[in-house]
């Protein structure tokens, strides 16, 4: 058994800082779940032009968002809603567009970037997933600080808690954020980060860093990336069913809407749940389905701005 080698992606050469398109040279483009993810995918969007790869750009705007407590109640990240005992446990993962490069952690406490612990799991171990507080160790070697429970609470997730503990106020909220990043090297990534849904089990772990599930990339497709119900998503893998469909020519609208009804179809009207699935090709085109209305972020290279895109159920 070999290790699996730490770099992977396309490096551009040396002296390349903003390349512009060119035969054989992919477009970059960049994609979000949800209107919250505009700041992210326009700093992608920055980074991308810069002449950035797809793993340290989609990596950099995800902890802007996570690690921000302002942005906590959309369930993620500091500031995110904790488990029935009071601790945030955040679930995160990231996967590369080459076979095999992919890296999860889930039940992780204390740590306000999370995507950076599951990269970390990517590159440097033989591992592909860690959980609980073996990722909290192994965040820990990697240099990672492990802050205090407190300090990862907001004034509005702690007061959220206190109404849970005293009126039993539930909340039905599953804004994971999920990236994608496409590089002019040819690079594609996808990467998912949640604090889970509020006041949950401790332990419990959704779709969003399931392979299949949550994200997927895949060099030679694309990408896909979903939120929603994260309970009911893990049981229909629709990520890498709309990778699948994109492989046998479906545009990422097409395979999207078709996941989507295919799961419809599955369940029935009456028990459908909330999904929202976002997937881009090699050539940057983006498409979305869900079954409830679900804003997105898009952007590709030759357009001025970042485009905030509706899609209805």
């Amino acid at each position: 058994m070999t290790d699996r080698l730490p770099a992977a992606q396309s490096e551009p050469p040396k002296d390349l800082e903003a390349p512009a398109p060119r035969s054989g040279v992919v477009m970059a483009a960049a994609a979000g779940t949800w209107a919250f993810s505009r700041p992210a995918v326009e700093r992608m969007r920055q980074l991308l032009l810069e002449g950035g790869l797809a793993t340290g750009c989609l990596q950099e705007a995800m902890a802007d968002i996570e690690n921000d407590e302002k942005t906590g109640h959309f369930v993620i990240g500091r500031g995110g809603y904790p488990n029935k005992q009071g601790i945030i446990q955040c679930d995160a993962a990231i996967m590369e567009g080459q076979p095999g490069r992919f890296g999860a952690v889930a039940a992780l406490h204390g740590i306000g970037t999370p995507l950076a612990v599951a990269r970390k799991v990517m590159e440097e171990t033989p591992h592909s997933f860690l959980v609980g507080d073996g990722a909290v160790a192994f965040a820990k070697d990697q240099g990672f600080t492990v802050e205090d429970n407190q300090s990862m609470m907001s004034k509005q997730s702690t007061e959220a808690y206190q109404e849970y503990l005293e009126k039993g106020k539930s909340l039905k909220k599953h804004d994971t954020l999920g990236l994608i990043a496409l590089d002019t090297f040819g690079n594609i990534t996808v990467g998912v980060s949640t604090s889970g849904a509020p006041f949950k089990y401790p332990g419990r772990v959704g779709d969003s860093p399931m392979p299949g599930c949550g994200l997927y990339a895949d060099k030679e497709v694309g990408a896909a990336v979903a939120t929603g119900d994260g309970d009911k998503i893990m049981c229909f893998c629709p990520c890498f069913h709309a990778a699948l469909l994109m492989k046998q020519g479906l545009s990422p609208m097409d395979a999207c809407q078709t996941v989507v009804q295919d799961i419809l179809q599955r369940t029935g009207k009456e028990n459908m749940f909330e999904l929202g699935l976002i997937a881009m090709n090699m050539k940057g085109e983006v498409g979305a389905a869900s079954s409830m209305p679900f804003p997105y972020c898009v952007w590709s290279q030759g357009k001025d701005s970042v485009e905030e895109l509706m899609q209805q159920c």
